[in-house]
């Protein structure tokens, strides 16, 4: 088993290290030094029990060989080998959570998200997939307890997206969705077709963990920011008031805009902090790439071609081309059950980053 059992120790070393810490008056008393270490205890805790339930199964594997090795009895022989296979294949199955507890840390992981999704090749029907992207992230969301909320969207009259923006809060959403950037592929009979053909449509996604005014700072004379009336569903108070806006980083000319809020100071806010994520992530690239080359890196041009993920309706499954995994189980996945692609990119990314894997299915 290679696991590296100096991380391992450390771990658990210091959560009992956090754990007497927090019972020091001195360190009570430290609201914020106090709120830290809770902080990271939180974080730390199920990491330790999960490499100590590690420690058990192999010491249970290492009690029945001996067992196995030295009893006489065909009886207790025949137990021990039961309890050895027992516990070797809990041993395996932890062994790939405590891969991917002591992967590297992108000190990002633990941010919010801010997530593009853009209709590609195929028109009103990558549009549709878009939506039904949406529904998934939304689904995953909420099944690890992070919050959804759009700042813009350009609907279709189908009900699908041409491009979508949204924000993705809670604790290490960006260390559970950072590997989604990319080109999605569907092949499906389209929604807006009564012909049992099977046509290929592309959508792109971009993940950018949300920066803070800490991380990028942004001279006011660098924007540009336009208000304007809002349209499109949302309900009563579209098209009635002058909500939404557009802020414009002259400097670069990204431009983002939000008119998903009533209020014109929380469509600011939403905007800005799109923005700052944006400018965040150039800033980090710049030294490997230029800005241009950066985007497309991260989702390409939407071309068919270029893809990271394709979901097969007609065979049900989804394929991850990076790591060559393929499931038949695209309805679960659909609906929001993304931890078993997203362990498995985890642990490929900790062995030696992500390969290019199989790709040998259409």
């Amino acid at each position: 088993m290679a696991i590296d059992l100096s991380k391992t120790t450390q771990i658990t070393a210091r959560v009992d290290e956090i754990t007497t810490a927090l019972s020091d008056p001195s360190v009570a008393s430290d609201m914020k030094e106090y709120m830290r270490l809770s902080k990271e205890l939180a974080d730390l805790t199920p990491k330790a029990e999960t490499i100590r339930r590690y420690e058990a199964a192999i010491k249970s594997m290492e009690e029945a060989l001996e067992i196995m090795d030295n009893e006489s009895d065909p009886e207790l022989r025949e137990m021990a080998s039961e309890e050895y296979e027992q516990s070797r294949s809990e041993a395996e199955a932890l062994e790939k959570e405590i891969k991917i507890i002591l992967a590297p840390r992108d000190i990002r992981d633990e941010r919010s998200v801010i997530m593009e999704i853009r209709a590609g090749a195929g028109g009103e029907e990558a549009a549709l997939f878009a939506a039904t992207l949406v529904k998934m992230y939304t689904g995953y969301a909420a099944v690890r307890g992070f919050t959804v909320k759009t700042v813009d969207e350009n609907r279709t009259e189908l009900g699908g997206f041409k491009e979508i923006v949204m924000e993705i809060e809670g604790y290490g959403a960006y260390s559970r969705l950072k590997f989604e950037s990319g080109v999605h592929r569907v092949q499906r009979v389209p929604v807006t077709e009564s012909g049992g053909r099977i046509h290929t449509s592309t959508c792109t996604v971009a993940v950018l963990p949300e920066a803070d005014a800490a991380d990028v700072v942004i001279n006011p004379s660098d924007l540009k920011i336009d208000r304007y009336r809002a349209s499109g569903a949302g309900g009563q108070h579209i098209n009635k008031t002058d909500s939404a806006i557009r802020i414009t980083h002259i400097p670069t000319g990204l431009v983002v805009q939000c008119q998903d809020e009533r209020s014109q100071i929380k469509n600011k806010d939403k905007a800005m902090a799109v923005l700052q994520s944006r400018l965040w992530e150039m800033t980090r690239r710049q030294e490997k790439d230029a800005i241009d080359s950066d985007r497309r890196s991260q989702v390409g041009t939407g071309d068919r071609s270029e893809r990271i993920r394709t979901y097969n309706y007609h065979q049900g499954r989804v394929t991850d081309h990076r790591i060559g995994l393929t499931l038949y189980k695209l309805e679960e996945i659909l609906n929001g059950s993304l931890d078993e692609i997203i362990d498995a990119l985890t642990v490929a990314a900790a062995a030696d980053g992500l390969g290019s894997g199989a790709d040998d299915e259409d």
